[in-house]
């Protein structure tokens, strides 16, 4: 099976009724909702669009951005999707929505390489009731025929149809990741709960081929990043590094550690490759 190139797409063509306000345009850590979500995915892959509305093409919130419009009838997520597909059908979408302000490097970076190109969606599982999460999810391109079906007769959830379809499911990093915000209050909940997140320095040091790549052996940062998953995410971007988590073992405070712990301020941590000819 030839596996086909995956490109980003950022659902922004929501009303925000709930909101009362532009999800999009939404600050967080500084930020607009938006350019996060398009900053996230542009560290993984090589072209990513938003997803409007006719309507919404030169607001400046989404005007500045590459933009896929709405080609094909309907309303909701599901027509931003098809007409993703319809406009590049050769390629994969990692669909995001605009509203996630929890998801990180690390629950990408997962999507990507637990994804099924032999399903028509790989999607993750909802940390709250085990459903599938459409809108972070890689749709494939043969999945344009039977959601145009779906939609064709009178369906408009594209969580239903992964249901319908068994689309493999994986489990979240973070149960928070995919954590929406619809209400004033769930934003103004979600931006104090990142506040308890802010920058804290760690002390990193590199070995082997890491030490190459990153071209030097130790050194002290400033990050946000939650768990050694979020910081290895956050540091190969940065230095480009070739080794997958798979292949490694991480340290912290000098004992062997889960990419899962929780980091704190100050925190030594040590990511240790494979030992040559071992």
């Amino acid at each position: 099976m030839t596996l086909q190139p995956i490109y980003g797409l950022i659902l922004a063509g929501g009303a925000s009724k709930r909101m009362q306000r532009d999800k999009a345009a939404l600050k967080i850590q500084g930020k607009t909702q938006l350019v996060r979500a398009f900053e996230l995915l542009s560290r993984y892959l090589q072209r990513v669009f938003v997803s409007v509305r006719a309507d919404q093409t030169s607001d400046p919130t989404r005007a500045h951005l590459p933009l896929i419009v709405d080609s094909v009838e309907g309303a909701g997520p599901i027509t931003g999707i098809r007409s993703a597909l319809a406009a590049h059908p050769e390629v994969a979408w990692l669909v995001l929505a605009c509203d996630l302000p929890f998801v990180s490097d690390a629950a990408i970076e997962e999507l990507l390489r637990r994804r099924d190109p032999s399903a028509l969606a790989t999607a993750y599982k909802s940390a709250h009731d085990g459903l599938p999460e459409p809108l972070c999810a890689i749709w494939e391109p043969a999945a344009a025929p039977p959601l145009a079906e779906y939609q064709a007769a009178g369906g408009h959830c594209p969580r239903k149809f992964l249901i319908r379809h068994g689309a493999p499911l994986i489990d979240p990093p973070d149960p928070r990741a995919l954590d929406n915000v619809n209400t004033p209050e769930e934003y103004s909940q979600a931006v104090a709960a990142l506040e308890t997140l802010a920058p804290m320095q760690l002390k990193i040091q590199y070995y082997a081929l890491m030490r190459e790549q990153a071209g030097r052996s130790e050194e002290t940062l400033e990050t946000a990043a939650a768990t050694p998953a979020d910081l290895y995410s956050e540091l190969a971007a940065r230095y480009g590094f070739t080794l997958s988590r798979e292949q490694l073992k991480v340290a912290v405070n000098s004992e062997f550690s889960d990419w899962s712990r929780k980091l704190a301020a100050n925190d030594a941590v040590v990511f240790i490759p494979p030992v040559a000819g071992g």
